[in-house]
């Protein structure tokens, strides 16, 4: 039976594949601290993560500093900070974008703020709830389960290769391909078992934002209490640009000019990906992996969820990539996606990076 140890080498790689495929599916959906759902009472900017992303926590931040006094923004799109005290971390991580100037332009200040790691611990923090799935599990699931791909091709590859190297000569019987026929079908198995979730937003991140939707929305936390205007924001944080309507337009077509010039710079960073050369994109991955693990949830996004799709990348950055920590955004979400109102990574129905 020394002909069947053709098989050897691919059941050892198909059994660690399927158990890598199995481990990391799983570790999706782990919440390491769940709790019950907050119902009406999520703070604002956790709001705005839920149902826009890092995005729509940027524009909620801006309008709630804006009606504040905190900021002034132009028609022409420049911020200027009026030196009030930051109401919060996000608020701080906008003073440390601005800088010592006290201006800048709009839209590299949202992308900067965005990739900050006040705005991307929000996010952990919804994960740790169970509210969000964590885009980097995500990541490594569907790469657990194309490698899961490459050893059932591996295995397929030797039942042809023991069917022309062992010709049944000097009284050999044939190699039993039973075993590579099993080994396929356990790794079909495996590989339903292990389909991949759409979107970002878990179930009961889908029913949260349900329990908000509705009537409208005052946030009990994360607006200043001298501050009126509080379901504004609740609208804002919910829905976007579009379902606030601002009474200000300037600061509207401020916002929104950012937005489309974000979408722009994404898309031309799609376009310019699916073009490079071999060590144009080796160079991009290098990069991109130098820029660490603190803008997670502003990396590649996954294919698509239930409401808008999984969240596109926060615009260009020092990675080079157009988007900002570690991949580029999905076409599935920005702007252009759900509404031309929404941010440019997301959308007000639910996108889990960017509005």
């Amino acid at each position: 039976m020394w002909h069947n140890s053709y098989f050897l080498v691919p059941a050892v790689l198909l059994a660690a594949a399927a158990l890598y495929a199995s481990l990391t599916r799983q570790r999706v959906g782990h919440v390491p601290y769940a709790k019950g759902l907050p119902g009406r009472g999520l703070p604002l900017l956790d709001a705005a993560f839920l149902a826009g992303g890092p995005g729509r926590v940027f524009d909620t931040v801006l309008v709630r500093m804006h009606m504040n006094e905190q900021a002034v923004i132009s028609r022409a799109g420049l911020v200027t900070l009026t030196g009030a005290k930051p109401y919060d971390a996000v608020d701080q991580a906008v003073h440390e974008a601005v800088g010592p100037t006290g201006s800048r332009e709009l839209a590299p200040l949202r992308r900067m703020v965005m990739r900050s790691a006040a705005v991307q611990e929000i996010g952990d923090r919804l994960a740790d709830r169970g509210l969000m799935r964590r885009p980097e599990r995500l990541q490594r699931a569907r790469t657990a389960r194309r490698l899961l791909w490459l050893a059932m091709l591996v295995t397929a590859a030797f039942a042809v290769a023991s069917e022309l190297l062992d010709d049944g000569a000097y009284g050999h019987d044939r190699p039993n391909l039973g075993i590579p026929a099993v080994l396929l079908a356990a790794g079909f198995v495996t590989l339903l078992a292990t389909k991949p979730v759409k979107g970002r937003i878990t179930p009961a991140g889908q029913r949260q934002l349900g329990l908000m939707g509705g009537s409208p929305w005052t946030p009990h936390s994360g607006v200043s209490p001298q501050l009126a205007g509080g379901a504004l924001l609740g609208a804002l944080a919910l829905g976007g640009l579009a379902a606030a309507g601002l009474d200000d337009q300037e600061l509207e077509g401020a916002m929104l000019a950012a937005v489309a010039e974000e979408e722009a710079v994404r898309q031309a960073a799609v376009g310019s990906s699916a073009f490079a050369s071999s060590s144009s994109s080796s160079s991009s991955s290098s990069s991109s992996s130098s820029c660490g693990s603190s803008a997670a949830w502003c990396g590649s996004s996954d294919s698509g969820s239930s409401s808008c799709g999984g969240g596109s990348g926060c615009g260009s950055s020092s990675c080079g990539s157009g988007s900002s920590s570690c991949g580029s955004s999905s076409s599935s979400c920005g702007s252009s996606g759900c509404g031309s109102s929404s941010s440019s990574c997301g959308s007000s129905c639910g996108s889990s990076c960017g509005s």
